[in-house]
């Protein structure tokens, strides 16, 4: 891949996704194992030359609704393509609302064009974030596991420094929810996430 900038556009970087939060079967990539394989690429992907982890499976019926909404913020995250992999002509309305979200999608195209990095892991608790054109960052806070936990961003995960104070807003509810000093903590249910942007 260090050279394929030079050659394309973007280039997929694994095998092929299949529609499964996480696979148990090494034969086949669930969403979660996919996203793992992109940690560490990221020095590899930039405006113009763009890491590719496969289509989006966003309605295609083997996830739930809050999966695909972790699907859709990571992928987001990671500055992926955003190419729906589902059928267009029959989508339930809470699928559209996760394919329309114009604050999702806003951060996937930033203008930075950086790719997102996982900057915290405690078991199935992770981090994944961005740096954003301005200044400000993207953060989704996940949970992989299968009971609901609170997870903790902190300011120097993000490369701000520790003691400042910064304006969150939560992307799906699409709404400020306050200024925080040093780090942000909020309960997450399990197999979901919740993607935020912090602002100094």
């Amino acid at each position: 891949m260090a050279v394929a900038k030079d050659t394309g556009n973007l280039w997929r970087t694994t095998g092929d996704i299949t529609d499964h939060w996480e696979s148990q079967d090494k034969s086949q990539l669930g969403m979660l194992n996919i996203l793992d394989l992109q940690d560490g690429l990221e020095g590899f992907s930039g405006p113009g030359h763009w890491n590719d982890p496969d289509m989006l499976e966003v309605g295609n019926g083997g996830m739930t609704v809050a999966e695909y909404r972790a699907h859709f913020s990571l992928w987001a995250i990671l500055a992926a393509p955003l190419l729906s992999g589902n059928d267009l002509r029959d989508m339930k309305p809470e699928i559209q609302e996760i394919l329309t979200n114009k604050e999702v999608i806003a951060i996937d195209q930033d203008k930075l064009g950086r790719q997102g990095r996982r900057v915290r892991k405690d078991g199935d608790l992770e981090v994944w974030a961005r740096p954003l054109e301005g200044g400000s960052r993207a953060a989704v806070l996940l949970n992989r596991g299968a009971s609901e936990k609170s997870i903790t961003v902190n300011w120097s995960d993000l490369d701000y420094p520790g003691q400042m104070s910064a304006g969150v807003r939560d992307l799906w509810l699409h709404k400020e929810i306050g200024q925080f000093k040093d780090s942000f903590s909020t309960q997450v249910p399990p197999h979901s996430m919740v993607m935020i942007t912090v602002k100094q």
